[in-house]
């Protein structure tokens, strides 16, 4: 071997990071992009109805050009889809949010959430899906609903009976302390319909708060506890 010449190095392979590689700033304002086409998308439908809302609406509300929304969104269809589905995420996450809120707030007081206490929470959450912040995506679901194809429609209905499934061990417990009359599986129906309706007609700072319907409601769904 010549010592006179430099020995030939073999070129090292870059480090790979650990965890999932960052993502560019473009990749993440095309996430915020998308976030906007559906808060939106959600809006206009449900001032407008789905079949009354173009695209070039959608993306003049949005601030974008009239096919960015295609960037995202295959069509109109996929959007309206992508809208209950992230409705129903949000709601599923707040639900969980709250319940743990609850639970966290009675082990402070040494004690666990009696069922009653349960579906105040519950009902007062499904209130503030329906008709506080942000709440345009679920009453999209309640009135688009047949505008879904069948694959979209067993999607949503997934997460919706997801959702649903929380309260059913409440209602059957308020059932078995003779609280809630009538059948379970029934209650349960008639009241969602009587909640879901209230995205008709309340009107924020006009009518009563949240809280004050929720008091109204159980009164409406319970037997006075003794």
């Amino acid at each position: 071997m010549d010592l006179t010449e430099p020995p030939t190095l073999e070129p090292v392979p870059p480090r790979r990071a650990r965890g999932r590689p960052r993502k560019s700033a473009q990749e993440r304002d095309d996430g915020n992009r998308r976030q906007e086409l559906l808060r939106v998308a959600a809006r206009l439908f449900r001032s407008q109805g789905f079949a009354a809302t173009s695209t070039r609406d959608i993306a003049a509300g949005a601030g974008m050009r009239s096919g960015s929304p295609f960037y995202h969104f295959e069509s109109k269809e996929a959007l309206l889809a992508a809208v209950m589905l992230e409705g129903m995420e949000r709601a599923l996450q707040r639900q969980s949010d709250a319940m743990a809120r609850a639970a966290e707030e009675v082990q402070r007081q040494s004690r666990v959430l009696s069922a009653r206490e349960c579906l105040r929470v519950l009902v007062r959450n499904h209130f503030d899906v329906l008709v506080g912040p942000e709440s345009d995506f679920i009453p999209v679901m309640l009135y688009e609903w047949r505008s879904l194809s069948p694959t979209q429609r067993s999607q949503v209905k997934a997460l919706k009976d997801r959702y649903e499934t929380v309260w059913v061990p409440v209602l059957e417990a308020l059932h078995a302390s003779g609280e809630l009359r009538g059948d379970v599986r029934l209650a349960r129906l008639l009241i969602f319909g009587a909640l879901n309706w209230t995205a008709q007609w309340y009107q924020p700072g006009e009518r009563a708060t949240l809280d004050a319907l929720t008091d109204t409601a159980l009164q409406l769904f319970l037997k006075e506890s003794a």
